[in-house]
């Protein structure tokens, strides 16, 4: 994991924005794979104010990991945990009564100053948030909790990618909507934030005065689409922030006509080497990738071959004699002008770079350069 790659991914999108919009760098899912303390250390040291995690559990690992910005709940607390919100010093979403009257009624027990909290709108996703029709009744709630402060307000695009479709427009339009009522109620929030990835990259009246960038940071965005097909957008200058390594374990010559691993779902067609690698889906290698994906040793590519089992990985090494037991193995990464990414794994596997990169497992060792 490169901590130089991540700041300079920071860097990036903070004059992509301009430092008049603050960015949340959203570090949830043990930042997505990649390690949230030490994510938010090398982030905080290059000038982060703000992370945000999905929950109090994940905000309690990076206050006892030394974090000293701010840390947002994006997806709020749990019934019982309102006290050591308060005594982490996290900032909790809420859209709902119970969030309001438990929060604020903890913090006058403790007689804690005013807890700030942003409030999530739904304005499309139909997920989490309150709607329009509910939002004046909770900003009422709100009025009444002495113990609570309005710091922010904002909501979450359903497809901030797909460029020409009504959705995202519509979400804006109701988003606004929200704010004026939200003003009307007498509250002036400080931070106002609907963009993610995408839309920091594609779409630029949605940044408002904080964003929340997440695949970004980690060097990845999802394509654009435009009339149902792939739309050109100018991309950021981003770089993986990660690479995935292991190494060779065995290696057996098999004759042409055998089948190979689980089901014997792969029949070589000449006679091979199968390398086999000490690792498969319990590490996170998707299983999807099974005679689908390839990986980089010795300055070639070597397929995957069979299924990726629990534990064991075979790749087909006949074009590439040299290799021996002990060769490095590049699962995502980049050397002599070959590169396989997480993007390629979301290509092979049918799905997106998230799941591919929040699924590496805890035990996949991580290390870090600076």
């Amino acid at each position: 994991m490169s901590l130089s790659a991540l700041r300079q991914n920071f860097q990036i999108v903070q004059q992509h924005v301009g430092r008049d919009v603050t960015i949340c760098a959203v570090l949830k899912a043990d930042a997505y794979g990649h390690g949230a303390k030490e994510c938010a250390r090398a982030l905080e040291d290059d000038g982060a104010s703000w992370f945000g995690v999905t929950g109090t559990d994940e905000g309690v690992v990076l206050r006892e990991a030394g974090t000293r910005g701010r840390i947002l709940l994006m997806t709020g607390f749990w019934r019982g945990e309102a006290e050591e919100v308060i005594r982490q010093n996290l900032t909790s979403v809420v859209w709902e009564g119970s969030h309001v009257e438990e929060l604020d009624r903890v913090a006058r027990q403790m007689g804690a100053s005013p807890q700030p909290v942003h409030l999530k709108v739904d304005t499309g996703m139909s997920r989490l948030g309150v709607d329009l029709a509910g939002l004046e009744p909770l900003c009422q709630r709100l009025k009444a909790a002495s113990g609570l402060s309005l710091e922010g307000v904002c909501t979450h695009f359903a497809a901030s990618e797909v460029l020409d479709g009504d959705e995202s427009e519509v979400q804006a339009s109701r988003f606004e909507q929200a704010l004026k009522l939200v003003e009307v109620n007498g509250f002036k929030p400080s931070f106002i934030h609907m963009a993610n990835t995408s839309a920091v990259v594609g779409r630029r009246q949605s940044w408002k005065n904080m964003v929340r960038p997440g695949l970004a940071l980690y060097g990845y965005t999802l394509p654009f689409q435009r009339d149902g097909r792939s739309a050109d957008v100018r991309p950021l200058d981003l770089k993986p922030a990660l690479s995935w390594k292991t190494r060779v374990l065995s290696i057996k010559e098999v004759a042409a006509g055998e089948r190979l691993g689980y089901g014997g779902t792969f029949t070589t067609k000449v006679r091979s080497r199968i390398a086999v690698l000490p690792l498969g889906y319990a590490d996170g290698l998707n299983r999807k990738l099974s005679s689908r994906g390839r990986v980089i040793l010795r300055g070639h590519y070597a397929p995957m071959v069979g299924r990726i089992s629990m534990d064991l990985t075979m790749v087909d090494v006949t074009q590439v004699p040299s290799a021996e037991v002990g060769d490095e193995v590049i699962l995502i990464g980049s050397t002599d002008g070959l590169s396989v990414t997480a993007k390629d794994h979301a290509e092979w596997a049918l799905t997106i770079p998230y799941e591919i990169l929040c699924g590496i497992s805890k035990r996949v060792p991580r290390k870090y350069s600076s």
